[in-house]
């Protein structure tokens, strides 16, 4: 079968197309013909070879991706042969014609959903429901605000936060960008490359400060993000590229808090409830990822070039 292989971390150039023994899954796995294949930054950060989890090499980068389940192990319970699914999280890697999970890794796609909104489902929604209900502890009528809300686990964070009655206010930095969050139903769509576009959060919030940020890029604005929280407010950090100054009483006088998180974190428990409601909200209509664009897998490493850009709004795609 054909996959995307790594021999050496380093830009994206490091990825090539290549032929690789037919994949077997073993008793308690299970196999899925790949329809699409969802690229997430954190896919770059792995293959550049500075994330802390560093995989063996040669190894097929991703971890979301769709398709439909073509073989399982004896020992699998609760999956079955011709089923659609998409996958968070995956042995060998997403970047491929085929790929082996683990039965926990599997979830089943309704009918109503296409593989390439499939393959955006993964790391997106459920980042962003752990960053909203499981670490900030968002409830409703509270103020959200979104740094980066035009990106895919940005609009995915739009549409849980809304359905939840959280008040939303998004960031994004192009025209294309901000278009997409007001018709996601945010209450302000802000230029992040506008001189002081963050004033106006006081104005929208009647002098109270958000209740709640989610941080794509605690790099450059976690010291801003903790002058806007109202009392008791968190800011929650999904992304980071660098370091920051921050001053603590910033955090003092309102008993706000800074909360890290990763997904690889989640405990089982906690996985399985995140994606029972991402199905329920697929369903009914809640949840719908938006795609940037779909490319051959054979533009892996356009890809990769392209998650990084700034503007990029919703999720990018890749075609087996």
């Amino acid at each position: 079968m054909k996959a995307i292989q790594v021999h050496k971390f380093g830009g994206s150039e490091v990825m090539k197309l290549e032929e690789i023994p037919d994949l077997v899954p073993s008793n308690k796995q299970l196999k899925v013909q790949v329809k699409a294949v969802g690229v997430n930054p954190v896919d770059t950060y792995i293959r550049a070879g500075i994330y802390p989890l560093k995989p063996e090499l040669p190894y097929t980068p991703g971890k979301d991706a769709a398709g439909i389940i073509t073989e399982i192990g004896s020992e699998v319970k609760h999956r079955k042969i011709g089923e659609r699914v998409y996958v968070c999280g995956c042995i060998t890697g997403s970047y491929a014609e085929n790929l082996i999970c683990e039965e926990e890794q599997v979830y089943i796609l309704p009918e109503n959903v296409s593989f390439s909104a499939g393959a955006a489902l993964g790391v997106p929604y459920s980042t962003a429901f752990y960053a909203l209900n499981y670490r900030a502890h968002a409830i409703p009528g509270e103020t959200l605000l979104i740094h980066g809300a035009s990106g895919a686990v940005g609009v995915a964070a739009i549409q849980i936060a809304k359905a939840n009655g959280l008040q939303v206010i998004g960031t994004a930095g192009t025209e294309q960008g901000l278009k997409l969050i007001k018709d996601q139903g945010v209450i302000a769509a802000l230029n992040h490359n506008t001189e002081n576009y963050l004033d106006v959060i006081d104005e929208l919030t009647e002098g109270l400060g958000v209740d709640v940020v989610l941080e794509m890029l605690a790099n450059v604005n976690l010291d801003k993000d903790l002058k806007l929280l109202a009392n008791g407010g968190r800011v929650v950090v999904i992304g980071n590229r660098g370091t920051i100054e921050i001053d603590p009483r910033d955090t003092m006088g309102k008993n706000s808090s800074i909360l890290g998180m990763s997904l690889f974190n989640a405990d089982p428990k906690d996985l399985k409830q995140i994606h029972a409601a991402i199905k329920a909200g697929l369903i009914d209509g809640r949840y719908n990822p938006t795609i940037h664009s779909e490319l051959p897998l054979t533009d892996a490493a356009k890809a990769h070039d392209l998650v990084l850009l700034n503007g990029v709004y919703g999720k990018i795609v890749l075609l087996p």
